[in-house]
């Protein structure tokens, strides 16, 4: 889906209010594509900067925001978009986002292997990989992996709301409602989540974690 190509280099400099999407949703939902095109404008921006955060790779981020799109134009197709229960579909996008995470990374593994068996059958020598990749960028990729790995050693519930709330800049509500859960129990997640990253992370890590 052309739509979907990024020219994005990094994370976004400000958050801004998402604007209210419950009417685009409800459109979505009766698999209109314009609704898609205008949701992806809305929120391609947050996704990628999510996946970014989440893979510690700019190409995986780009790619997971591609799958995302792309399966919530499937769940249209199917019938099978959820009501929205909050003004936005940040949160909902990033969740969904955090599945394709997974997916990404299981294939880019995949490719990597596949990778060094070319490399050992040909003597070692394979051709450079040219895609353009600044100091910066490797710079970027190199300090997400360190923080990234931290937050993986404290439970799944307290790092998606660090994800949602703390990275991703969604409300309280936002985030309950994308989880399911009562925005008390978000808090609260939130809360040790803190504590725990305290435990594990330096002071200049854990700045990095929890802006």
């Amino acid at each position: 889906m052309s739509v979907f190509t990024s020219t994005r280099g990094g994370p976004s400099p400000g958050v801004v209010a998402p604007p209210e999407d419950r009417a685009l949703w409800g459109r979505l939902a009766d698999a209109d594509g314009s609704a898609l095109t205008e949701l992806y404008r809305r929120h391609c921006d947050a996704v990628y900067n999510f996946a970014f955060r989440r893979t510690a790779s700019w190409a995986a981020a780009e790619d997971v925001v591609q799958a995302t799109f792309t399966a919530a134009w499937r769940r249209a197709l199917e019938g099978a978009v959820d009501p929205l229960r909050a003004p936005t579909a940040r949160a909902v996008l990033l969740v969904m986002a955090g599945q394709e995470c997974a997916n990404v990374v299981r294939s880019a593994r995949r490719q990597r292997l596949l990778h060094g068996r070319i490399e050992a059958d040909a003597g070692g020598v394979v051709a450079a990989d040219h895609a353009p990749a600044t100091a910066a960028r490797v710079d970027d990729e190199q300090r997400m992996s360190e923080v990234r790995r931290a937050v993986a050693r404290i439970p799944t519930a307290q790092r998606e709301v660090v994800e949602l709330v703390v990275w991703s800049h969604c409300s309280v509500a936002e985030a309950a409602a994308a989880l399911g859960v009562p925005e008390g129990t978000v808090k609260s997640r939130l809360h040790r989540a803190r504590r725990s990253l305290s435990t594990v992370l330096d002071v200049d890590a854990l700045k990095e974690a929890l802006s």
